[in-house]
């Protein structure tokens, strides 16, 4: 079962999940901006797409910049932002197990299946 990150309103997160569905796979919706992930599952999603914070976050999004935040933020202060402030993960976001993808571009995603 792969947990979705979805914001409906992006195209990509649309054309995501729509690949994923044309492929079979079986996936839980979480749209994550009303149900914002914890520190921990942060943390979690980050390890599993191997990545450091800032590569898993939306640098072009006003809050970025309106939180204060730069590309040498320390990790901490990245995930925190990202836990209280879900606008700032990018999206789409796709988990299966200890593996993840964000899907810019979608195609991404077909890696975990």
């Amino acid at each position: 079962m792969i947990e979705y990150w979805h914001n409906p309103r992006c195209s990509k997160s649309r054309a995501g999940l729509a690949l994923l569905e044309e492929n079979g796979a079986q996936i839980t919706l979480r749209k994550y901006l009303e149900d914002a992930p914890t520190v921990e599952q942060l943390r979690a999603a980050q390890s599993a797409l191997g990545l450091s914070p800032i590569e898993m976050m939306r640098t072009g999004e006003n809050r970025f910049k309106e939180l204060g935040l730069t590309k040498t933020s320390s990790g901490d202060d990245l995930i925190r932002a990202m836990a209280e402030n879900p606008i700032l993960i990018e999206r789409p976001l796709a988990i299966v197990g200890r593996k993840a993808a964000i899907g810019r571009p979608p195609e991404n995603l077909l890696a975990l299946l």
